[in-house]
């Protein structure tokens, strides 16, 4: 029997809420974060911010805090709320519970349990970055955060180097993004595209795609690109064997290349002569270090 309008004793819901934009938030996630007995967040504050934004009371309703640190110990009490006939939403600073944040060990446990768990879907950056890259391909693949540390990362980054038709998509920091970028043109190359997507739904909102071998200085030619949250999204690799070019290719970029700067010319023989922008660009790069 429902506890409340659209609500069920002992049940856990995972709900998704906003990346940035307040109002990118369902009816029916308004409608549980308002019937619940109790809010799990990753930080209070946050919540309390999102609940005030939408006129949500939480008088009746207590949140208690869910993160990284002390997710093992909030696990058992919040499941002795739901086997006392307690309803529980378990939201994330922002975005959907339990992907690169707190609240999968949550939802295991209670499964474990036996007690029913209850998606509510919303706002994803991940899939929010795919929709508005134009990258195509008909895979993608995600990883969340790489690791922090520079050898790791590049080890990691090795790994990933032959997924082949797949689009690869991360998380970053702010104050990791230039050393990660850096590490990707060290293990992936110079001329794979690379999509930064930061600041999604929020005022400051830029989705720019280059060549990794643009990226660092696109970064860094304004001090704002280097704030707010990433998504990187990296476009496919190159299979073995694909790398080769028409004679005709080559002819028309060595002529665009003596009047046009690099990027441009690059763009121009690759409409003209229907080759892949990816690989004039290698090219055009290849016979630049060989002329020095």
């Amino acid at each position: 029997m429902p506890a409340a309008a659209g609500v069920s004793k002992g049940t856990l819901y995972v709900v998704g809420t906003p990346i940035g934009n307040l109002r990118d938030i369902t009816l029916r996630a308004l409608e549980i974060l308002s019937a619940v007995d109790c809010i799990a967040a990753e930080h209070i504050q946050h919540a309390q911010k999102l609940l005030a934004g939408h006129a949500l009371h939480t008088t009746s309703t207590r949140i208690m805090p869910l993160h990284q640190h002390n997710e093992g110990s909030a696990v058992e009490k919040i499941i002795a709320l739901l086997e006392s006939g307690k309803s529980v939403a378990l939201i994330s600073d922002a975005g959907t519970p339990a992907i690169s944040d707190p609240g999968a060990l949550l939802v295991q446990q209670v499964l474990a349990r036996s007690l029913p768990v209850v998606p509510i879907p919303g706002a994803n950056a991940a899939l929010c970055a795919l929709s508005a890259s134009g990258l195509i391909a008909p895979h993608f693949f995600f990883y969340g955060f790489l690791p922090a540390k520079s050898g790791e990362r590049q080890r990691k980054l090795a790994g990933l180097k032959t997924l082949y038709a797949c689009i690869l998509v991360f998380y970053e920091a702010p104050h990791r993004v230039l050393e990660c970028v850096a590490d990707m043109v060290a293990v992936l190359g110079a001329t794979r595209e690379i999509t930064f997507a930061r600041e999604l739904t929020k005022l400051f909102e830029t989705i720019h795609t280059c060549a990794l071998g643009e990226a660092l200085d696109w970064l860094q030619a304004d001090e704002n690109r280097l704030r707010g949250e990433f998504v990187l999204l990296l476009a496919p690799a190159e299979e073995p064997g694909q790398e080769d070019i028409s004679p005709q290719a080559v002819h028309t970029l060595a002529i665009l290349q003596r009047e046009l700067p690099l990027k441009q010319a690059v763009q121009l023989a690759a409409e003209i002569t229907g080759e892949g922008r990816k690989k004039l660009y290698a090219r055009a790069l290849l016979e630049r270090k060989t002329e020095t």
